[in-house]
């Protein structure tokens, strides 16, 4: 296979390492010809740009904040992107865009492969975003029955409770100062944006896994508290990794070399 194209879209996006995973892959897979770039791209801007994609595009890479506008423009979707309500990846099929969500995937990796096959009994969850119901969906199938939710604006939490009632999974609302009393669970999984998560530097985390999706600062100030318990701490790096392995998988018909990955990921 040669001569094909694929890029991450997002607003901001210039950040991103998914270059750095995708183009390793690509190497180790022996895929010549094949490119990987990112692309600025907000919500008014998205469908204009899959409409006047040709025949060399494999497939995008979708974040912020277009998780659930991909969703909403695709064709065809995963079951898996239909219940959380959000995509993270598109990939052109013959009647339009297929949409999938690889963020389930990316934390349950992710949560295992520092875990191994532990449940969880208790679970806390920081925001109400996309990634958020990521997270309550690869929750679901970490073995959690119910999760402690803590939203800054509880009147925004809407599609979370929606995709917690189409993966099968109980939310607890609790409210943002609440959380001034600490958290004590088995795993604790962070969605908020930098601005929410420096807020988090004193609170006290007791939990055997933690995993904040940020990874530009690292450590941020949540991670730093959650280190003082002592559990294994994780960031969006270890999530962007695994998460990546399966979008490479989709987009080029070959299984995502995962240690190659990590290896550039890391250098």
């Amino acid at each position: 296979m040669t001569g094909r194209r694929c890029a991450v879209l997002g607003s901001p996006v210039r950040h991103s390492l998914s270059p750095v995973l995708h183009t390793a892959a690509y190497a180790a897979l022996g895929l010549d010809g094949w490119t990987y770039d990112r692309i600025e791209c907000d919500e008014p801007g998205l469908a204009p740009l899959l409409a006047g994609c040709g025949p060399e595009w494999a497939g995008f890479s979708v974040t912020m904040p277009l998780k659930r506008e991909a969703l909403r423009l695709s064709s065809s979707r995963s079951e898996r992107a239909a219940a959380v309500g959000a995509a993270n990846t598109l990939v052109p099929r013959e009647a339009g865009w297929h949409a999938d969500n690889t963020d389930v995937l990316g934390i349950v990796d992710a949560v295992r492969e520092a875990a191994a096959e532990r449940t969880f009994e208790s679970a806390s969850l920081l925001g109400a975003g996309g990634t958020a119901q990521a997270a309550l969906a690869a929750l679901r199938e970490l073995g959690c029955d119910e999760v402690r939710t803590y939203v800054r604006d509880p009147s925004r939490a809407a599609d979370l409770l929606h995709t917690a009632e189409r993966v099968g999974i109980g939310v607890e609302l609790s409210s943002w100062s609440s959380l001034a009393s600490g958290l004590d669970a088995d795993l604790v999984i962070s969605t908020v944006p930098k601005a929410a998560a420096d807020s988090l530097a004193d609170v006290a985390v007791r939990a055997d896994v933690v995993l904040d999706a940020l990874y530009d600062p690292w450590p941020t100030p949540f991670a730093l508290a959650a280190r003082k318990s002592g559990g294994a701490v994780l960031s969006g790096l270890d999530l962007l990794l695994h998460q990546a392995v399966h979008q490479v998988t989709l987009m080029t018909g070959e299984p995502g070399p995962l240690e190659p990955m990590r290896s550039a990921l890391r250098k």
